[in-house]
């Protein structure tokens, strides 16, 4: 029996989100004295945000690997793949570890496999790149935020 692709890229995603989910702690001692800036949204905008988006991820993975030839897909899912882990690392590292520096550095790779990662998915089908492009802008704001905590702190 063959496994859905879609089950494949809604359980890669839900990997990802729940790794994050369990490494999120923003009401923590160490979160809580951080200096932020006035334009963070508060603490129950980004699940609000993230979840829309975890779906945009599976449905977006899911039509670019049902397309392209078959090279071009198992480039896609290595990309994917690699982007997913970069999407978990990343709350990790500025939650659990307290590295908000080490996490800024990561977040700008994960930028460059965002890209990357809409390239290809806007080559095997066009909506699955404009389903990429929330999470692509959405993750630069991110960054934009973790850059401002890094100033203040």
């Amino acid at each position: 029996m063959t496994v859905p692709t879609w089950v494949k890229t809604s359980a890669a995603v839900v990997a990802a989100a729940g790794a994050g989910s369990i490494a999120t702690d923003p009401q923590s001692r160490w979160y809580r004295t951080l200096r932020k800036p006035p334009w963070q949204p508060p603490p129950a905008a980004f699940p609000a945000v993230w979840t829309p988006l975890y779906v945009l991820i599976a449905a977006a993975g899911t039509r670019a690997l049902n397309r392209g030839s078959a090279d071009e897909r198992r480039a896609f899912a290595r990309s994917y793949a690699i982007n997913l882990g970069l999407n978990a690392a990343w709350t990790a590292l500025f939650f659990r570890a307290k590295q908000p520096k080490v996490a800024l550095a990561e977040i700008a790779l994960l930028n460059v496999s965002n890209l990357v990662l809409l390239r290809q998915a806007a080559r095997a089908d066009r909506l699955a790149g404009a389903a990429l492009a929330p999470y692509v802008a959405w993750t630069m704001f991110a960054t934009a935020l973790n850059a401002a905590i890094v100033k203040r702190n």
